[in-house]
């Protein structure tokens, strides 16, 4: 399963990169408003700097901010230009779909944001999506089940032999991660500190304890 980072800042990418654990990264407006930029080109070369940052890693999801179907072919065919690495992040709306279809024909990869259903995740496959993101910790909110959208999305793309890849977002907790392997999921998108969950375990630090304690009365 690969591991992408959800997040704009660079320090966490590159914390994320030396870790070793590191397959991508996806980023929202909300992120990319967090970091010290101010303006469109400082947003431009801070995607650029995201992609510069990574090596071998997969990709670099960047978001349009446009729900206009115009709007969203101008934004994202400046994104598909500004690195090889950038994937357009494109909403699940009417437009967002007909924008998907177009970037397909094009040959421009996009990640279908904002997926809380197998349906809209049936329109985004059809139309030629590369990644679909569902979001989990966002339908367990509503008292839903997330993982059980997740394991409804794999089966019906499993049934019909769909190419585009399911990149689980909105990952709260490490037990999120541990269900989506055991689905079979492609990818997850988290925070680092999340996924910096599945290294802590108490009995690992006793026995780590244990076994310093007993070289050193003897050593």
């Amino acid at each position: 399963m690969k591991f992408f980072i959800d997040t704009a800042n660079l320090e966490e990418i590159n914390k994320a990169r030396l870790l070793g654990i590191l397959d991508g990264v996806t980023t929202n407006p909300s992120l990319i408003a967090r970091e010290s930029i101010f303006n469109q080109k400082e947003i431009d070369n801070h995607y650029i700097s995201i992609c510069n940052l990574l090596k071998n890693e997969e990709d670099v999801s960047a978001e349009v901010i446009s729900n206009n179907y115009t709007e969203m072919i101008r934004e994202g065919e400046k994104l598909s230009l500004l690195h090889p690495k950038i994937v357009v992040k494109i909403p699940m709306t009417e437009n967002g779909i007909k924008a998907i279809k177009y970037f397909y024909k094009k040959k421009i990869k996009t990640n279908c944001t904002l997926v809380f259903t197998p349906g809209q995740a049936i329109l985004a496959a059809k139309v030629g999506a590369y990644y679909v993101s569902p979001f989990i910790g966002r339908i367990d909110d509503i008292s839903y089940n997330g993982l059980n959208i997740i394991k409804e999305i794999k089966n019906i793309y499993d049934n019909y032999h769909f190419k585009t890849k399911i990149l689980a977002a909105s990952i709260r907790n490490p037990l999120h991660i541990i269900e989506c392997s055991k689905i079979g999921i492609f990818a997850i998108t988290s925070p680092i500190n999340v996924i910096k969950t599945l290294l802590y375990h108490p009995l690992t630090n006793i026995g780590l304890d244990k076994f310093i304690k007993d070289y050193n009365k003897k050593f």
